[in-house]
């Protein structure tokens, strides 16, 4: 089979609604390609949190999201459903939803996280493969400029300390093993893009488990870099440049990235305030110190809303895909 004809093989890493934003825009291509999701799973805080300690088992809500991104059906309707609606006068049930409860159960039940997933994959007819990133119980850690350590996802996502403290370096207690099928779908990808999302609680926390360095390390997948063009104001504390999105991301890479893929969008001034309302800072381009031969500007934010809009982020990729096998 020649190279031309050969599908190509996209895995996308990360968490939260970032990665679930970047399988929606490649699901419409599939059987074009081949598509999967290798997500993070060191989420401490909320439904996914409570039920993580309460079973000793892994959080659902990153899954969840990146399942369900990746169905057939309106991932919209399927997030009010299954993630949105969160039960109260329901006694032990209140404050989880039915999708959180469906993946921690259901492993329960069975024993495996690994046949849960593609259960509900069978049921929201996905059209891509979910993996965890791991399969052992890990929290999140980072140590700050001031040398002050802060352990768990939910502490560094929502930070009561001082927000002038940069994070340093990132690890995770304990560390966990790549999962197996995580590690395979990474060796056969053509194309790796990570993110968009927080950089830390979402795409360097799927980087950090033992094994994962390797992976990419032996990939000869081209690794891809979506940046998207905002950030939590109120979240980690991460970097607000662009150039330190990127070179803070390439620390936990075994190689430097190929391309990144930056949102140029022009705002208006309802927009702006918009994004300032929802507690959005917008990421600084400065482009003087960032190689723009692996930079690619384009505009995919939504019509008539804030936020990365999917379908534009889907014509830019599938672009790259095709314009490089």
């Amino acid at each position: 089979m020649n190279n031309q004809s050969k599908t190509q093989k996209v895995v996308v890493i990360g968490g939260g609604n970032g990665s679930a934003i970047t399988l929606r825009s490649l699901k419409k291509f599939v059987p074009e390609i081949e598509l999967s999701g290798v997500v993070s799973v060191s989420d401490s805080a909320g439904s996914s949190g409570k039920l993580r300690h309460e079973f000793n088992t892994l959080p659902a809500g990153d899954i969840l999201r990146a399942v369900l991104s990746l169905s057939e059906y309106n991932y919209e309707f399927l997030k009010e459903i299954f993630y949105k609606i969160r039960f109260s006068g329901a006694g032990k049930l209140d404050k989880h939803n039915l999708g959180n409860l469906f993946l921690t159960l259901s492993t329960q039940y069975d024993g495996s996280w690994v046949n849960t997933i593609s259960a509900l994959e069978q049921a929201i007819k996905a059209r891509g493969k979910i993996y965890p990133v791991a399969l052992d119980n890990m929290d999140l850690c980072v140590e700050l400029t001031n040398c002050e350590v802060i352990k768990t996802e939910g502490a560094i996502d929502r930070p009561a300390y001082n927000r002038s403290k940069r994070i340093k370096k990132a690890w995770l207690e304990p560390n966990g093993k790549i999962y197996m099928g995580a590690k395979k779908a990474i060796a056969e990808a053509d194309y790796i893009f990570l993110g968009p999302g927080s950089l830390y609680c979402s795409v360097v926390a799927t980087l950090l488990p033992v094994g994962f360095r390797e992976a990419i390390k032996d990939s000869s997948a081209k690794l891809v870099y979506i940046v998207g063009n905002a950030y939590e104001a109120k979240g980690e504390t991460g970097p607000t440049t662009l150039s330190n999105f990127i070179k803070e991301l390439e620390e936990y890479l075994p190689r430097e990235l190929d391309l990144v893929v930056f949102d140029n969008h022009k705002f208006s001034a309802e927009q702006l305030v918009a994004y300032n309302q929802k507690g959005w800072a917008l990421i600084q381009p400065d482009l003087e110190n960032v190689n723009l031969k692996k930079l690619i500007q384009a505009d995919y934010e939504r019509d008539g809303a804030i936020g990365l809009d999917p379908d534009k982020l889907g014509e830019i990729l599938i672009k790259i895909i095709y314009e490089n096998k």
